[in-house]
């Protein structure tokens, strides 16, 4: 079952440009060195209102991520992060709604056979967070070939939990 985070300590908005209405965009990549993985994070400010459109939009945003990392994209555009496991987080200020949950749980289970974990992070109450998910998260800069990325900055004093 996808767990439920809260993140209510963050300093930084989601990048500009960002969200799974943007299907093809990577919005956030980092290293996050505390735990030693890779954190591919997409944001979603919206409530969650927007029915079937919403949840195919979420499908299809997975579905790039998924894709950049298992399709070779991530390996070659990264290659001193090698080895290193994957996680994705869905950053999100409104609570997803069950049926969204399902998805994200099947999702997971999928996701765990190939050793790539899936995280909800709430970002709530207007605050967004940082997208390495604690003040040790190293941005990586370099948009891989054929994909949007939005640099995003992180420093000392981030705070995020998980």
């Amino acid at each position: 079952m996808v767990s439920i985070h809260e993140d209510l300590n963050s300093e930084f908005p989601p990048p500009p440009g960002s969200g799974i209405e943007r299907t093809n965009t990577l919005d956030a990549f980092a290293h996050d060195k505390r735990e030693d993985v890779l954190v591919l994070a997409m944001f979603e400010t919206r409530p969650w209102e927007h029915g079937d459109h919403q949840l195919w939009q979420l499908q299809e945003k997975l579905n790039a991520y998924v894709s950049f990392i298992l399709d070779g994209e991530m390996r070659e555009q990264f290659p001193h992060l090698l080895g290193k496991p994957v996680r994705i987080q869905l950053r999100t200020a409104f609570e997803p709604p069950q049926r969204a949950m399902g998805f994200l749980d099947r999702a997971r289970n999928q996701l765990t056979l190939q050793e790539i974990g899936l995280d909800v992070v709430l970002i709530g109450d207007g605050q967004h967070a940082c997208c390495g998910g604690n003040c040790c998260s190293e941005p990586v800069a370099a948009p891989p070939a054929g994909r949007e990325m939005s640099a995003h900055p992180t420093n000392d004093s981030c705070g995020c939990s998980r």
